[in-house]
């Protein structure tokens, strides 16, 4: 039984609340809260910050493959990363990248353990809240909507990774016996419309989930399932009445001294020099810094692709080229030492490119210029550019515990996504002058702040400009998906767009035909329609609750 415990982490509220009677145990274990301890108002603070704690990703296992950026899953499962490092390091994320279904990989049961530890948390907050008599009705009803948030989210994050999930309450006892077989949407918005309901529209402290972060995620359950009539209202309110704008400069959603601004709607808050280890200093992206002698030193994964880079050239007139943009490749530095010479690319670029991607001769944030090779673990393998968007500048993180540790927040849902998905919404009812317009935002204020040279002069050839207009509906719908892939890129979205869009396979095998050339271990990848999808089910968990009850994707 020990041994069942210990894989079904994530199923059992292993540090707090877990029944400790005869099935289990017969006495308290050491470390283990007492449920009469924390059955009050400091109690259930307590227990609700531990679910907050668990968003991260980080603390129920091996970190880097539950990481709440979803690098892997969002980012390197689609065409915006390679896994980069070397070919045999961490080679289980090369099977994700290759889109081999293989089950039984340590990487999907370390996200389904985070996942389903953050919703037992989250389900230890309400059994406690029903305990406690110190509480006002108000304060339980604020607990409980931020308790019911999380487990929306966290089920939210399980269902777009397998779709075919368990749905566990608080009023579930039976924790090996928990199947698969019903759609969980319905729940998940019943989840988020109670914290609607009962949530205040300000957060008492920054990391905390509101009334409009509430709206805001039910608005992505509707848009997961493309029901576009039922998330228009809630986009529409946000957009229109909601306390939040677009920031003036695009790098300010990923600075460390800029974070919890006018742009965020729920941001994953990261802290170094706490006495956690670096444990909650982005963690999960530990692997990501540069190789070398780059800042941080280690350890060269998650290597943009040069897929993504093309798509941030632009035209003579500041526009993406929809459909030509990988036909010929931005210039790079592949093959040559940081000791060779080398001329970057003088094309027209979106400036958003140099705040999301590490390249050769272009300044790094205020680390200097990025000198190629000496940054990059293995070119032939992983490519020749960097991770960018989320590192921190050198002087904003001190106190780190280690230098791979680092305070910059991860922004879960910010106001330009939103902003992209109400475009969405209305290029689905052929309101073409609405998508306009609010892609025009999002491109007008890409082209405000660039990246400089040490003298002050943009480091690339920089030209971005809103659309004229849209011709028609097919035509819209191309540059607001477009337009979402450039916002968004490296932040884990990137494969979860595709599948709720319906044209992952179209536009992945296009990508691999493209990449393998480049990179030749995706020689023989392919993403197969009505399999790939969704991830594999963790085997470790089929074989604790037996493959009848918890089935197996396709």
């Amino acid at each position: 039984m020990k041994k069942k415990i210990w894989l079904l982490g994530s199923l059992i509220s292993m540090g707090l609340l877990t029944s400790c009677g005869e099935e289990f145990l017969s006495t308290t274990p050491l470390g283990v809260g007492n449920q009469e301890m924390l059955s009050n108002k400091t109690g259930v603070n307590a227990v609700l910050i531990g679910a907050y704690s668990l968003l991260d990703g980080v603390g129920a296992g091996p970190v880097n493959t539950s990481a709440v950026s979803n690098w892997i899953y969002g980012s390197i499962a689609s065409d915006d990363a390679y896994k980069g490092s070397d070919v045999g390091d961490q080679a289980q994320i090369t099977t994700i990248e290759r889109y081999i279904p293989q089950a039984d990989i340590g990487a999907y049961n370390d996200k389904w353990v985070a996942l389903y530890d953050g919703i037992s948390r989250s389900n230890d907050v309400l059994r406690l809240i029903g305990k406690a008599t110190d509480m006002t009705d108000a304060e339980k009803a604020q607990a409980t909507g931020e308790a019911r948030f999380l487990r929306g989210w966290y089920h939210f994050e399980a269902k777009k990774l397998w779709n075919m999930v368990p749905y566990v309450d608080e009023n579930v006892t039976d924790y090996i016996n928990l199947p698969n077989n019903e759609d969980i949407w319905p729940k998940i918005e019943e989840d988020f419309q109670f914290a609607i309901e009962n949530l205040a529209a300000t957060k008492a402290q920054v990391g905390r989930a509101s009334k409009w972060t509430a709206k805001a995620m039910l608005a992505k359950t509707y848009m997961y399932q493309r029901d576009y009539q039922a998330a228009k209202p809630l986009l529409v309110d946000i957009v229109s009445n909601g306390p939040f704008s677009l920031v003036n400069s695009f790098h300010d959603n990923f600075r460390i001294t800029t974070e919890n601004n006018s742009e965020s709607i729920f941001e994953v808050q990261m802290s170094v020099g706490d006495g956690g280890a670096g444990q909650n200093g982005s963690w999960g992206d530990n692997y990501n810094f540069p190789y070398g002698s780059a800042p941080g030193g280690c350890c060269g994964f998650y290597q943009p692709s040069q897929n993504l880079v093309n798509a941030f050239k632009t035209d003579a007139n500041g526009l993406p080229l929809l459909d030509t943009f990988n036909e010929t490749d931005v210039k790079n530095d592949e093959g040559l030492a940081s000791a060779d010479a080398f001329t970057p690319y003088t094309g027209t670029l979106d400036p958003r490119l140099d705040w999301t991607v590490g390249r050769r001769g272009i300044p790094f944030l205020n680390w200097g210029v990025h000198p190629g090779k000496n940054w990059i673990r293995d070119q032939t393998f992983g490519g020749p550019y960097t991770f960018k968007k989320f590192f921190a500048y050198s002087g904003e993180n001190a106190g780190a515990e280690s230098p791979r540790a680092n305070a910059n927040n991860y922004r879960a849902i910010r106001f330009a996504d939103i902003l992209l998905m109400r475009a969405e919404v209305a290029v689905e009812e052929n309101d073409l002058p609405t998508a306009l317009s609010i892609v025009n935002q999002v491109r007008t204020r890409a082209g405000n702040v660039t990246e400089m040279t040490a003298d002050g002069k943009p480091a690339a050839n920089y030209l971005v400009k809103p659309y004229a207009s849209f011709a028609n509906q097919e035509y819209a719908r191309k540059a607001v998906r477009f337009e979402r892939r450039l916002e968004l890129a490296m932040e884990g979205h990137r494969h979860f767009d595709l599948v709720r869009w319906g044209v992952a396979d179209v536009v992945l095998n296009a990508y691999i035909a493209k990449e393998k050339s480049k990179r030749s271990y995706l020689n023989g990848a392919t993403f197969v329609k009505g399999k790939s999808e969704y991830f594999p089910i963790p085997q470790a968990q089929i074989d604790i609750m037996g493959a009848s009850v918890l089935k197996q994707n396709p």
